[in-house]
């Protein structure tokens, strides 16, 4: 597993090696139900557990008063549901029972988890011995060794989503995005305070990694509101869980819906919108909303999606507000179904801060390239756009992936800074900032490579001539030996009765 998309590993793949062993015959989907929720169900346990030792110090009686962990956004656990209780019972044929119970009772008394924990390990399928073992594994986490366990538990989480991604492959598109992905998208938006949002947030992986942008350059997670939402029940589910992990407090509607048709947010305007909608999503309604008011710039075609989820997070933006988003390479250059007409339409109306052309491979649910567009209502640099080549840039983690590193990212965020500022100087192969009026002249078609060119090769010293001479000599020999395994494949042809 590729370690720039998680936490430096230890605990988090001690606890995905235990849990694996869980799996037996559960189908990936649902078993990452199993895992995630226990690490859910011992985040909250720890929690309450610190709190209650707290107040039990104050001596004051406060210590089973639900209110008072609410006050301090903790949620409260009541007495059969505590982490003592399940760890006395990790060895019982009823563990099983013991934890859904335990989930019950944690959904009754906290009304904003209701319908969301899973509540399936009582079924025969999940070996009870193991699952005992796991809740060992929990039980003895060192927090002196391993840390905050809202942090450790935190990275757990995101480590294990990361490697369901990698097992479910084309299904994970559903809830994940790469972190060098989301960080890339962070980095240039850098989302410090206001209301974000994400129309499509899976597992809230956008929330997770704009909190963590907060928290490294020293803010404060308070000045961020996070709005969000998911057609997905079980991701809006695991959504809610990471939030909670990650101490984020969100508003994502009351259950899982289809932003299309049920926008949980109708007239809420965000100051930072990031997304990874569905690559090219087909039958997403059209017909349905033809005179939708979202669609300004044109009515997006039937048959793929890219325009109206870009047209609708374009609606929800402040008046200086600002979107990054991926979307799959064609929305730069499509001219069909009225694509064309739309980009046009947004460039002309001075939207579009920047492309960025991102290198294949990045993600394990598809091999479509991609690229991530940053738009915004009110650019610094009015009438140019930005353009970045990083296709050649990451570094292969294994033989299906690659990951931006840390400094390719640096990179790409300061061209943008460096934009901003004036100071920009267009690097061949690299970047380019570009006019509204050259854009115009290309067709309104985005792919930066047709603004950036190619980048200049380093002059190795040797003189044109001298150079032409000696590749024309390589090229002979190599016609030469070319002809004499040809001669040689001939006769060994003949020899066994095969002429040519």
């Amino acid at each position: 597993m590729p370690n720039a998309n998680t936490a430096e590993i230890g605990f988090e793949k001690q606890i995905w090696d235990a849990a694996c062993v869980l799996r037996g015959n559960i189908d990936a989907p649902e078993y990452k139900q199993v895992v995630l929720g226990l690490i859910f169900l011992k985040y909250i346990s720890d929690k309450f557990e610190e709190r209650y030792r707290e107040l039990r110090a104050e001596g004051d009686g406060f210590e089973d008063d639900a209110d008072e962990y609410i006050a301090s956004r903790i949620f409260f656990v009541p007495p059969p549901a505590r982490w003592n209780v399940i760890a006395e019972k990790a060895h019982t044929p009823e563990i099983g029972t013991v934890i859904d119970d335990a989930m019950r009772v944690i959904e009754k008394e906290n009304k904003r988890l209701k319908d969301i924990l899973p509540k399936n390990f009582a079924r025969p399928e999940l070996d009870k011995r193991r699952l005992g073992d796991v809740v060992d594994l929990f039980t003895n986490i060192q927090m002196v060794e391993h840390g905050d366990s809202k942090d450790i538990l935190g990275r757990t989480y995101e480590y294990c989503l990361a490697r369901f991604a990698e097992q479910e492959g084309r299904l994970a598109g559903e809830f994940y995005t790469p972190a060098c992905v989301v960080r890339t998208l962070v980095e240039v938006l850098k989302p410090y305070k206001g209301r974000v949002y994400d129309p499509c947030c899976g597992s809230g992986g956008m929330f997770v990694q704009s909190a963590k942008f907060i928290e490294n350059h020293h803010g404060n997670i308070d000045s961020i509101s996070v709005y969000g939402q998911d057609s997905n029940p079980t991701t809006w589910k695991i959504c809610m869980m990471n939030l909670t992990i990650c101490g984020i407090e969100a508003s994502l509607g009351k259950f899982n819906a289809d932003t299309f048709f049920n926008d949980c947010h109708p007239t809420l305007k965000f100051d930072f919108i990031l997304a990874n909608p569905p690559f090219n999503l087909s039958n997403w309604g059209a017909d349905r909303l033809i005179s939708d008011v979202r669609w300004k710039y044109g009515l997006p075609p039937a048959g793929n999606a890219n325009f109206a989820w870009l047209q609708h997070m374009i609606h929800h933006l402040s008046p200086s507000g600002k979107i990054g988003m991926v979307l799959a390479n064609g929305s730069l250059s499509s001219q069909s179904g009225g694509e064309g007409e739309i980009r046009r339409k947004i460039v002309e109306d001075d939207l579009v801060e920047g492309i960025v052309a991102m290198p294949t491979q990045l993600f394990y649910t598809t091999q479509i390239p991609v690229s991530l567009w940053f738009i915004s209502r009110n650019k610094i640099q009015k009438g140019k756009t930005l353009f970045i080549d990083a296709r050649k840039m990451g570094t292969m983690v294994s033989r299906k992936l690659r990951e931006m590193t840390a400094e390719d990212i640096s990179k790409i965020a300061a061209a943008f800074e460096a934009f901003d500022a004036g100071t920009l100087e267009n690097a061949k192969g690299f970047c380019a900032s570009v006019t509204t009026e050259e854009i115009a002249k290309q067709d309104f078609i985005l792919t930066p490579g047709r603004y950036v060119g190619i980048e200049e090769q380093k002059d190795d010293g040797e003189p044109f001539e001298e150079k032409m001479a000696r590749l024309t000599r390589e090229l002979s020999d190599m016609f030469k030996r070319s002809h004499e395994l040809e001669d040689e494949i001939r006769k060994r042809l003949g020899a066994i009765g095969f002429e040519i």
